[in-house]
């Protein structure tokens, strides 16, 4: 079947908004959006019922519980909308005979490889949030094995909320900030996740065979210290930065210390440039100061 109308879930979240904007230059296909008052993946025995009435010929789902430390606290919640609701829209995919693509996380990883993580190392998360997304991969290949996960990390945008807006905020407002500088990562453009996201259909439609687990995210590997530090330089902002150490700025949810993502896999099957997260950030800020 030809991918021609795509339901794209969790429309206000970064992901799903840079699909939005991305949407326009694919007059091939017809994206049609929906947020959580359309479609709340806290209640998944509703979700196929919602599904029919859209009649879609692929279905994308940007939506998840993102807080990471909240996570800890809201455990039920939490794995309802990452694991049971991915798990259900897989299944019904499967039943409609249609391309499902979803998301997941570096932070399936614990954190203690010293070389970028392939898609078949093995998973061993550090915290509550990392298992949902962790169950929610299994569930969904379990109910369909031509399920499509794509893990990808630290992810910012000119919309919603993330690292980038965050600190571009906090050094308008203070004179010095401490940020964490022992955990490495590479960063991800949301919009250049969603243009990624477009080839995979693209791609399905001239007939490549796509399906299993992706990493994506911007090349290169950085720190959160070095990150704020290039923040600051792009924006042109003036504010002390200090590295300091995870122990040093608990937090209730642990984080990998490195969740460095190798993405030679998706860059391979499907002939993608990834651009560096520098010219990414450059970009994304650029947009943030002259919208």
């Amino acid at each position: 079947m030809v991918i021609h109308k795509i339901l794209v879930t969790g429309s206000n979240g970064q992901l799903g908004w840079e699909l939005s904007q991305a949407a326009t230059s694919y007059p091939q296909f017809e994206f049609v959006f929906v947020d959580r008052n359309a479609m709340d993946l806290s209640n998944p025995n509703q979700l196929e019922g919602i599904i029919q009435l859209f009649t879609p010929s692929a279905i994308i789902n940007t939506a998840a519980y993102t807080a990471v430390d909240k996570a800890e606290s809201e455990k039920e919640l939490a794995h309802t909308i990452n694991a049971e609701a991915v798990a259900a829209l897989a299944g019904i995919a499967k039943k409609r005979n249609i391309p499902f693509i979803s998301f997941s996380t570096d932070y399936v990883f614990n954190g203690n490889a010293e070389r970028p993580y392939l898609t078949d190392t093995k998973i061993e998360p550090v915290n509550y949030y990392g298992q949902t997304k962790a169950d929610g991969e299994q569930m969904a290949i379990a109910a369909n094995d031509n399920t499509i996960i794509i893990r990808t990390s630290w992810v910012f945008s000119s919309h919603g909320n993330n690292f980038v807006k965050t600190m571009m905020r906090l050094m308008k407002d203070k004179d010095a900030l401490n940020i964490v500088g022992d955990q490495r990562g590479r960063p991800t453009y949301a919009k250049d996740l969603a243009l990624a996201t477009i080839q995979i259909l693209i791609a399905l439609n001239a007939g490549t065979v796509i399906k299993g687990i992706y990493h994506y995210a911007n090349a290169g590997e950085t720190t959160w210290f070095k990150f704020a530090e290039k923040i600051k330089e792009l924006a042109g902002l003036e504010c002390n930065l200090t590295s300091i150490t995870s122990d040093q700025f608990p937090t209730p949810a642990k984080r990998p210390s490195y969740s460095v993502l190798d993405t030679h896999k998706i860059e391979k099957d499907l002939g993608l440039h990834i651009p560096q997260w520098e010219m990414a950030l450059k970009q994304c800020i650029h947009q943030l100061t002259h919208s």
